[in-house]
């Protein structure tokens, strides 16, 4: 989730889109979010390929969603990818190799997730405020969730599954505002009903159920923090409270995963690097590109191979959109698909 730069506001909206959406370690790496003194990892990430270059119809490009499907491949979007350019690719990491898998004259989708009901691949329509569905292959297409919830239209930007297919989604409501009407939306998995859990949020973005799925992390865009919800067995909300405030300086908190071990990777808009938690709000790593990748200035999203501790992380800028791998400090799950 970004906001756009002016030459891609005046090409996109009409869309209604007026915001968007092993490595060595060393201790105290420079430029970290830390204090001095403080002495969490720095993570040195390296480049696997270069996926997307800016494009001339939107002025910029943007990598969100990886998720990784069943059979080993990896999925991600690219947000501001005009008609006829990819706007979901597949990526073999293990080849280098990526392929286009979906485009459209319509969408600009700001995450991917496999569900665990039916495989379909599900995507936000952040300009639409649309939750469409595809078949793995791209084929298929349908539009899964539209409409107003609790008289307003989403703003959905990224998706959480729950284990029985239920989706709940982080609806950036009043970001290009800048007010504070961003919520939680649960839809039940045949699309049927939607029902606000947490309303009030600061242009909500990352979502991630934690490890044991008993309840959400959350981040706010325009507040740097990340929010905790607790549920209940039925899945509507039992508490909410404040659980890490992120020192982003001028960047600010975007997609959340989170892995085996129940630590949160939280993604960056303003600067390509992650940060890393445990659950009781330790500041563990930071994740960086190397110093001389210039001309990235996001690092938006991270998914973990599951079963092991392979990660992949998008990063984007005015130098394109890249793929970035690093060593987990736990092994991926479901939930470590960052949305």
């Amino acid at each position: 989730m970004r906001r756009l730069p002016p030459r891609t506001f005046a090409t996109l909206a009409t869309a209604g889109l007026l915001a968007l959406a092993g490595c060595g370690t060393e201790p105290g790496g420079p430029g970290g979010p830390s204090a001095a003194g403080d002495t969490t990892r720095t993570i040195r990430a390296q480049k696997v390929m270069q996926l997307t270059r800016t494009h001339e119809e939107t002025g910029m490009t943007l990598l969100e969603g990886p998720a990784f499907h069943p059979d080993g491949g990896l999925f991600l979007v690219d947000v501001t990818a005009p008609e006829g350019r990819p706007k979901v690719m597949r990526v073999d990491v293990r080849r280098k190799t990526v392929r286009s898998v979906h485009t459209d004259g319509r969408g600009a989708y700001t995450s991917a997730q496999f569900s665990p009901y039916d495989g379909r691949l599900y995507l936000t329509d952040y300009a639409h405020g649309e939750i469409v569905s595809l078949a793995p292959d791209g084929g298929d297409p349908r539009t899964f969730f539209s409409g107003k919830v609790d008289g307003a239209r989403m703003n959905p930007d990224d998706i959480a599954f729950d284990k029985a297919g239920h989706l709940y989604v982080s609806d950036s409501r009043g970001l290009s505002e800048g007010t504070e009407h961003g919520r939680v939306v649960r839809v039940d998995r045949d699309g049927g009903k939607a029902t606000v859990l947490a309303d009030g949020l600061a242009a909500t973005n990352g979502i991630s159920f934690d490890e044991a799925y008993r309840g959400l992390w959350i981040s706010e865009l325009t507040q740097n923090r990340i929010s905790y919800l607790r549920l209940g067995a039925g899945g509507d909300t039992a508490a909410r409270h404040t659980a890490i405030r992120v020192d982003g300086g001028i960047a600010q908190t975007d997609s959340i995963a989170v892995d085996a071990d129940g630590n949160l990777y939280q993604g960056l808009h303003g600067r390509p690097a992650l940060l890393v938690y445990d659950r009781y709000g330790e500041h563990l790593a930071t994740v960086e590109v190397p110093a001389r990748a210039e001309g990235l200035d996001s690092a938006t999203n991270v998914a973990i191979t599951p079963g092991g501790t392979k990660a992949y992380m998008t990063v984007s800028g005015p130098a394109g959109g890249y793929l970035y791998t690093f060593d987990a400090l736990g092994k991926g799950t479901r939930q470590s698909n960052g949305g």
